[in-house]
């Protein structure tokens, strides 16, 4: 599929409310070179899911450095589980180490994520979109009142996208709740990150990352020092609504 060529408000409204497989099933038919981005219970989902329907998804996790112990374990229970090949990305070392000298391990606290988050999942993100005509996610509306609300199941990508390579990104799970994801892994035996069952419900890396409390929402446990609107570590920056003045 040329991306250049692609009719997407047609697409979108082909899609819109569609199940999460009549959406992967048409990413998977109209593009060749695309990926699933995997990370959390949502994209084991539509990992089980998409293989399903072909049987060569290619699939990528990006390794912070700074991921919980249990998630690194969790990575390769599924790699294994399904025997994939799965492409894990790095952050650049030369990047990483000149942070780390100039700011220390936790300059974050102080400074907030971004930063840190642009050299460790940003840029090596950024690196294998370039190869990519489309990929996938496990985004949910449901995730963010301040940043996911309007999410729609197929999109150009806000963040990545240029003139010279137009880049579109589907949102399967756009409009299923935490508790369709939770019924699909029960009923399908799907693995998942041993820290849900200790009240981390989005996971990130271990400094960055703690559980929530009973009734509070799942991306309070993210970056839970700063400000609410400010909840995407850039890998969806294209959710960020501008700031209104007055």
């Amino acid at each position: 599929m040329i991306t250049s060529t692609l009719d997407l408000a047609q697409l979108q409204h082909e899609l819109a409310g569609k199940s999460p497989r009549t959406i992967l099933k048409k990413a998977l038919t109209l593009f060749d070179a695309i990926s699933i981005s995997f990370s959390g219970a949502e994209d084991v989902v539509l990992i089980d899911m998409a293989l399903r329907l072909k049987a060569d998804v290619n699939i990528f996790t990006l390794d912070t450095g700074r991921l919980h112990p249990e998630t690194y374990r969790f990575i390769e229970t599924v790699r294994k589980h399904y025997r994939i090949r799965l492409e894990i990305l790095t952050p650049d070392h030369l990047k990483l180490e000149q942070l780390v000298s100039e700011k220390g391990l936790f300059s974050f606290y102080q400074d907030g994520h971004q930063q840190c988050c642009g050299i460790r999942k940003v840029e090596p993100l950024q690196r294998k979109l370039k190869t990519l005509d489309a990929w996938i996610t496990g985004q949910r509306r449901d995730q963010s009142r301040e940043t996911r609300e309007d999410l729609s199941e197929v999109e150009k990508d806000a963040a990545f996208s240029t003139d010279e390579h137009p880049l579109i990104k589907f949102n399967p799970l756009a409009n299923w709740s935490s508790a369709q994801v939770w019924d699909y892994i029960e009923a399908y035996e799907v693995p998942y990150n041993e820290l849900h069952r200790r009240g981390y419900i989005s996971i990130g890396c271990e400094p960055c990352t703690r559980p929530v409390l009973p009734h509070q929402h799942e991306r309070e446990g993210r970056w839970w020092w700063e400000d609410a609107a400010k909840k995407e570590c850039g890998l969806h920056k294209g959710n960020l609504k501008p700031v209104q003045s007055g």
